[in-house]
């Protein structure tokens, strides 16, 4: 797990990064400790992917490009109404996930790294980067969050991958990042 320095006092955006949200959630507590002023801004605040739930049947399977659209700009959500702001009031703010998983995802799920920079250009710099490995037997196991959500609902037979597969790719993709 890569961890810098925060000031004690300074603003500062942590992300945390994983594929199992449970573990990532935990490991966002940790990273932003007793610090009064700050804050967690979780996945789907913008509620895009609950939308996508609900809809499911009507809309019928969307590809691992649509659902990393949507993360974009569900991130760009929390940036303009939940990151930016508080950063501005001098608080620090913890990603939960951040720009990471999101790319790790890409990456399993076959998309070109160019694309995927290119998508999250906009998204600023973290500070500081955490990232929370699963053991390997828990990998089966994830079902919520970003990689857990999209794994149930990319068709993964499509690419002759099955849902682990693409779920241990993602964590082998952060993995490399995380060196």
């Amino acid at each position: 797990m890569t961890r810098t320095k925060i000031i004690a006092g300074k603003p500062a955006l942590i992300a945390v990064d994983g594929v199992d949200s449970v573990a990532v959630l935990a490991e966002a507590r940790v990273a932003l400790g007793s610090r009064s002023r700050g804050g967690i801004s979780q996945w789907d605040a913008s509620g895009v992917f609950q939308e996508l739930a609900v809809g499911e049947a009507e809309a019928g399977l969307p590809s691992a490009r649509t659902l990393l659209l949507l993360y974009a700009a569900d991130l760009a959500f929390r940036l303009r109404w939940e990151i930016r702001p508080a950063l501005a009031e001098g608080r620090t703010v913890v990603a939960a996930p951040y720009v990471d998983t999101a790319m790790a995802f890409g990456r399993a799920a076959g998309l070109k790294a160019g694309w995927l920079k290119s998508l999250f250009v906009f998204a600023p710099r973290a500070r500081d980067r955490h990232f929370v490995h699963p053991r390997a037997a828990r990998a089966a196991a994830i079902k919520d969050g970003f990689v857990g959500f999209s794994c149930d609902r990319i068709a993964a037979g499509r690419a002759g991958r099955t849902r682990r597969q693409i779920i241990e790719e993602t964590a082998a993709q952060l993995r490399r990042l995380d060196r």
